[in-house]
């Protein structure tokens, strides 16, 4: 079995496919009413399933049709670190590395 994060792009859709159509099956429902849930037309949603290409927005209208928002939740997590704080900190750690001070000459008496 390939690694999941070796995965090329066209195996990463067959792959969120499959998931697409077992969840489905598993809610008792066949592609025509998905796609009505989902407000997308039939040959989208078979499209989707079999891997061949497809839209964000159709992936989004057919995971909250199928009540599986938390695969979406998993693309975007929640950020508990603000991206700035970490720039103006690196910013401050490589600004201190760099402040060298002169040795102190000697005052002559």
């Amino acid at each position: 079995m390939v690694e999941r994060r070796n995965l090329t792009v066209e195996e990463w859709e067959a792959q969120l496919g499959q998931q697409v159509r077992a969840a489905r099956v598993a809610r008792g429902l066949d592609q025509a009413h998905l796609a009505s849930l989902a407000n997308v037309s039939l040959a989208t949603l078979s499209n989707l399933e079999r891997g061949k290409g497809s839209t964000l927005k159709t992936l989004i209208a057919v995971a909250r049709s199928l009540g599986r928002t938390d695969w979406l939740e998993n693309f975007a997590p929640e950020v508990t670190v603000s991206p700035m704080q970490m720039l103006r900190a690196k910013q401050r750690a490589s600004k201190a590395a760099v402040r060298v001070r002169a040795p102190r000459r000697k005052q002559s008496a």
